[in-house]
């Protein structure tokens, strides 16, 4: 078993200790977020720090890394309020991590990688067509994490799409049969198997699978 105490941590190559920190956390959720400029340029850019904050009303959280150079996704969302949440799935998962290249402003991820923008009612922000899970935000609070000069973006979820068939009758969303995949580290990504549901637990009361699970759960 390996162990690293914090200046160990400290003395590694920088790339490294990036890479290693960034696995840390898990598995995490795999989204392109599409924005627009003031003069109505679109941009998308692949996130990995999506978080859900509450469902009354309907929050969601997302790191934004500092502002210390330009941030196309932060300045257009500071901009015009408006942002999307697109799930990736398997079949443009090499798009959207080529989203992550350092594009010029006035060049489109979408035309780049291959995406089509999608326009919706009521926002400013385009979706990607090609997601099966996508969802338009407002954006509602903007947080300066002083630590490391990252910004945490609080968004008020404003619509949603999804497949009919991905959604339980109790509205759970199946998100693996809509094919979203996850990332880890900076640069991994991952098919999921699903291992099944469990019910809500009580001190008073035992487990209750909901539905059949992977042999050995």
């Amino acid at each position: 078993m390996k162990r690293l105490l914090r200046e160990d941590i400290d003395a590694l190559d920088k790339r490294f200790r990036a890479a290693l920190i960034n696995s840390l956390s898990g598995f995490k959720s795999a989204n392109l977020i599409g924005t627009c400029d003031i003069k109505g340029q679109p941009n998308l850019s692949v996130v990995s720090s999506v978080v859900h904050l509450g469902s009354n009303p309907p929050l969601f959280g997302m790191v934004m890394r500092p502002p210390v150079v330009p941030r196309h996704t932060y300045e257009n969302i500071l901009a015009t309020g408006s942002y999307t949440i697109n799930h990736i799935n398997l079949d443009i998962a090499e798009q959207a991590h080529q989203t992550s290249a350092r594009y010029d402003r006035e060049e489109s991820e979408f035309d780049a990688v291959g995406l089509t923008p999608l326009w919706r009612e009521g926002s400013r922000a385009p979706a990607v067509k090609e997601a099966k899970v996508r969802m338009g935000l407002q954006l509602i609070r903007d947080i300066d994490i002083k630590e490391n000069q990252t910004r945490f973006l609080v968004g008020e979820l404003k619509w949603v799409e999804f497949p009919e068939n991905a959604i339980a009758e109790d509205g759970y969303l199946n998100i693996e049969d809509a094919g979203t995949v996850a990332i880890s580290g900076l640069d991994g990504y991952h098919q999921t198997d699903h291992l099944g549901r469990l019910s809500y637990a009580k001190t008073d009361k035992e487990i209750v699978r909901l539905q059949e699970v992977m042999q050995g759960f």
